[in-house]
C-alpha cells in the first residue's frame, strides 16, 4: 500500500486517519483537531511528491458523525480557501480505529 502515488500529473492520497509521528490518534474527541492533523499528512505527502495544497482537485471527507461537518469544513476552508477543490463528505458507520473521527482522501493535479 502506500500513502500517495504519482502518475504523470496526477496525484492521488489514500484514506488519511488523524495520526501522530509515533503513529498514536491526535486529538481524541475533537474533530477540528483530527481534521487539521489528516490536512498536515496530507500536505507532507503532496509536497514529497513535488506539489502542495494549491495543487488539490477533489477532497473526500469520511466522518463517523456527520454533525461533525461544520468544524472540519472550517479547518478545509483555512486550507483551501483560494483554491476550492471539490469536495464530498460522507457519514460512515466506523473506522479501523474507533478513536479515528475522520479519514480524508485528496486528488491532485501538478
Amino acid at each position: 500500500m502506500s500513502r500517495a502515488i504519482r502518475v504523470g500529473e496526477s496525484i492521488a492520497i489514500s484514506g488519511t486517519a488523524p495520526l501522530g509521528p509515533d503513529g498514536k490518534t491526535v486529538g481524541h474527541g475533537d474533530p477540528e483537531a483530527q481534521a487539521r492533523r489528516c490536512f498536515e499528512i496530507i500536505r507532507e505527502s503532496l509536497e514529497k511528491l513535488g506539489a502542495g495544497l494549491p495543487d488539490v482537485v477533489r477532497t473526500r471527507i469520511y466522518l463517523t458523525d456527520i454533525r461533525n461537518w461544520e468544524p472540519v469544513a472550517k479547518i478545509h476552508g483555512e486550507l483551501f480557501h483560494d483554491v476550492r477543490p471539490v469536495t464530498t463528505v460522507v457519514q460512515i458507520v466506523a473506522f479501523v480505529d474507533p478513536d479515528w473521527m475522520i479519514e480524508v482522501e485528496a486528488d491532485a493535479v501538478v
